[in-house]
């Protein structure tokens, strides 16, 4: 049995995303390596088709090469698949890694994180950097001295709202966990 490249999945992939990835080209080539050893073997069984047998000794070796060039073939295809089943576990493993780090991302952040993140807004230290330091070079230092003031101001009322909102985020959380609580029931298989 030949493997046809023509109407493959590979050859679809290649098509639509391009040589370029680095999974892609290793798909192939471990497509053509297995191709062209099977297309070896085969070669080899189509010789001994040809070859004549005048005693029963050479008949039962050509049987055995045929039965040989048959496991080799078999062997081929093999470590083939499992090559093949090792790189999707490896696909999925990346995978999981790049949802796990998307999970983290989305979730919820803590009343003091929500604090850093707007202090670190607000004075334009972010990772990026801020639109603050360049308004700071462009204002004078007594309307700077009026805006830090404000902001400081306006710092303790975001931490005293925040402070507020806490209580009842943690009540929500406690209630859903109820209803969730609810929703459960245990099974008993011994029963």
């Amino acid at each position: 049995m030949n493997i046809s490249m023509a109407n493959s999945p590979l050859s679809v992939l290649t098509q639509h995303y391009g040589k370029g990835l680095k999974s892609t080209e290793e798909k192939i080539e471990r497509f053509q390596k297995t191709q062209s050893q099977i297309d070896f073997f085969e070669g080899k069984k189509a010789e001994l088709k040809e070859k004549h047998c005048t005693t029963m000794e050479e008949i039962a070796q050509k049987l055995e090469l045929f039965n040989n060039y048959n496991d080799q073939i078999d062997a081929v295809k093999k470590q083939f698949n499992q090559e093949q089943v090792m790189h999707c576990m490896d696909e999925a493993e990346e995978l999981g890694e790049k949802i796990a780090k998307a999970a983290e991302k989305l979730e919820p952040k803590t009343a003091e994180e929500r604090r850093e993140e707007l202090a670190k807004e607000a004075l334009g230290i972010e990772d990026e950097g801020g639109i603050l330091d360049e308004l700071l070079e462009d204002m004078p230092e007594d309307t700077l001295q009026e805006t830090l003031d404000q902001m400081l101001t306006d710092s303790v009322a975001v931490k005293e709202a925040s402070d507020e909102e806490l209580p009842e985020v943690v009540e929500q959380e406690k209630l859903t966990q109820m209803v969730l609580e609810q929703q459960y029931t245990p099974i008993d298989i011994k029963a």
